[in-house]
């Protein structure tokens, strides 16, 4: 029975080494020297166009909300998904129950590293696998214009996720397989500056492809299938296909997406729905050169046809 021992001790060597190896894979990493040293002085009045471009009072505003009552963070809405129900926090400048003790470096950290001022991974519900696109100046600009906003008192509920899904340290290999700063669509050289400015709008700030790209088991985006529409992430529904393919905006011209980011109307004067009529309040404090740029993008990123299955006909 010595090579039952043997092989026995050779298991307990290779587990070990294989959990202190995944320990150290799924430690959380801050950002480097280089990258703090972008972030800046920080500008308010640029950042307030970070913030609408990218979307924070559709989930940290109390569901709800309108007018300026949007701008009061306190979190609390409740994001339904297959992995458990995700509540995004309070990120008012309050000081206890906000992120008013929060510094730019642990803004930038949470945004472009998906790591907490305590070091801890945050869910990729809070979707910084597209932020960590970003430059780490907006991110400066970003946290000057939030400093304008008011603090509010009260902290969100917790998330509520099952096993595995509350173990945040596995979050760390996740981050190895789908976090990358480097852009999602490949453009020429000497492509239109628009171009370029809308990919960093879609890509980074904007997120668009959290919700309008399909993912794959493990909760990441499938960049082959880059804005093709997916299956939403909470309920039955689907999110559209916003690429040229068959299915999508392949009879929009620029001037229709831009039109219908600036007013919420299609150009069948159908009005925007659902979810997206928060996104698209956002779109239209932009400039009109944002949305004319991100028209510009949508239209140059690959044709795909719709990422999720065939919907059902209703029966007359």
């Amino acid at each position: 029975m010595a090579w039952l021992k043997k092989l026995v001790g050779a298991a307990l060597i290779l587990g070990s080494v294989g959990a202190v190896g995944g320990w150290l894979l799924s430690a959380p990493v801050k950002l480097d020297a280089t990258a703090l040293a972008q972030l800046g002085p920080g500008d308010a009045t640029k950042g307030k166009r970070i913030f609408y471009a990218g979307g924070c009072t559709s989930c940290h505003a109390k569901p709800g909300s309108q007018g300026d009552a949007r701008l009061q963070l306190v979190g609390g809405l409740q994001l339904k998904t297959p992995f458990g129900t995700f509540v995004p926090p309070n990120i008012s400048q309050d000081p206890k129950d906000g992120i008013g003790a929060w510094s730019v470096e642990d803004l930038a950290n949470a945004m472009l590293k998906g790591v907490s001022p305590s070091g801890e991974h945050f869910y990729p519900a809070f979707p910084y696998a597209s932020y960590a696109r970003m430059k780490p100046s907006d991110v400066a600009d970003l946290y000057a214009f939030l400093k304008t906003l008011p603090a509010v008192a009260g902290k969100a509920p917790g998330n509520s996720l099952a096993f595995p899904f509350n173990v945040r340290r596995g979050i760390g290999l996740w981050k190895r397989l789908y976090l990358s700063d480097q852009p999602v669509v490949a453009l020429a050289d000497g492509a239109p500056d628009p171009v370029a400015s809308g990919r960093y709008l879609v890509e980074g700030p904007g997120h668009c492809g959290e919700c309008h790209t399909p993912r794959n088991f493990a909760g990441g985006t499938k960049k082959g299938e880059w804005l093709a529409g997916a299956v939403a992430a909470e309920g039955s529904g689907i999110v559209p296909n916003i690429t040229s393919g068959k299915g999508g905006l392949a009879d929009w011209s620029e001037a229709d997406i831009a039109n219908y980011l600036e007013t919420g109307f299609t150009p069948n004067f159908d009005s925007v729905g659902g979810a997206m009529v928060d996104v698209q309040r956002n779109m239209a404090e932009l400039t009109a050169g944002d949305r004319a740029a991100i028209a510009a993008y949508l239209k140059a990123v690959p044709p795909h046809p719709n990422g999720y299955p065939a919907r059902k006909q209703a029966a007359n």
